[in-house]
């Protein structure tokens, strides 16, 4: 018993020192991944041809974690290294792999916590994948894993959202909407569920009703930039320009970050 003990606390100190180590980065794809694993140097980090560095740390951390594991039996020593690599691979942008450790590490513990990292992690991969096939499998297992802390935790709205979502893509639409729209009557003012609504408007045509939804979403929460952003675009779309110009002039106001400035300057120059 002590022993054991003694493993797991060993365990979660190293998992917390590798955390420690890295820095903030993302790494865009397996193969930079493993050139920066093959010629990683005593500088920190490494140049992908094309691709941002990749911190040498991070390859690190990710190749210490592996050589901890003891194998592929389930145990509490495992599974938290399963979890430190789920960790470890989201910040590589390595959501696949996050999503699979992630699994592991539910699979072992069982609790609604463990169910939730693994689920955002295969909700990560579901956006981030290219082709149907990938996304189809993804969004069934983020429904697999959310649902699970739904059953728990029916009032988890994001994990709700979540799960919504991952059918607007994979053949349910009306599905996904149905079950956002289920949220709103339950949560009339959940913020995540009022700008997928208006987004998902936007994205099919109905600009109408974007603005309706993304007025509610401002009556909400002004300062959601993403949010009075979408709007000046449903406004621009429905052929409302003096209020999207406004609109746009608004969100330049509300904040200074370039890439924002840059996106509101495009659309405005599509007013012109």
């Amino acid at each position: 018993m002590l022993k054991t003990r003694i493993i797991l606390i060993a365990a979660s100190a190293l998992v917390i020192w590798l955390i420690f180590l890295l820095p903030k980065a993302v790494v865009e794809n397996e193969s930079q991944l493993k050139q920066a694993d093959s010629t990683a140097s005593s500088k920190g980090a490494t140049q992908s041809k094309g691709h941002s560095a990749v911190p040498a740390s991070l390859v690190a951390a990710i190749k210490a974690v592996k050589a901890a594991m003891t194998g592929s039996s389930p145990n509490e020593k495992n599974a938290i290294f399963a979890d430190s690599l789920r960790s470890l691979y989201t910040q590589a942008g390595q959501f696949d792999s996050a999503a699979m450790y992630g699994a592991q590490a539910a699979t072992f513990f069982n609790n609604t916590q463990s169910a939730l990292k693994a689920g955002n992690s295969y909700y990560e991969a579901y956006t981030f994948a290219v082709n149907a096939e990938k996304q189809k499998a993804m969004a069934e297992k983020t429904r697999e894993w959310l649902n699970k802390v739904i059953a728990a935790e029916p009032k988890n709205y994001e994990a709700r959202i979540k799960v919504a979502m991952t059918f607007l893509s994979t053949g349910g639409p009306m599905q996904g909407i149905m079950q956002l729209r289920e949220i709103l009557k339950e949560d009339p003012k959940n913020e995540l569920a009022l700008y997928n609504m208006g987004m998902l408007s936007v994205q099919s045509g109905q600009n109408a009703k974007a603005i309706g939804w993304l007025q509610q979403l401002a009556e909400v929460n002004p300062n959601h930039v993403q949010g009075q952003l979408l709007l000046g675009v449903a406004y621009m779309n429905n052929g409302q320009k003096k209020e999207a110009r406004e609109q746009f002039d608004k969100v330049k106001k509300m904040n200074n970050d370039p890439a924002v400035q840059a996106t509101v300057d495009s659309y405005i120059k599509d007013l012109k």
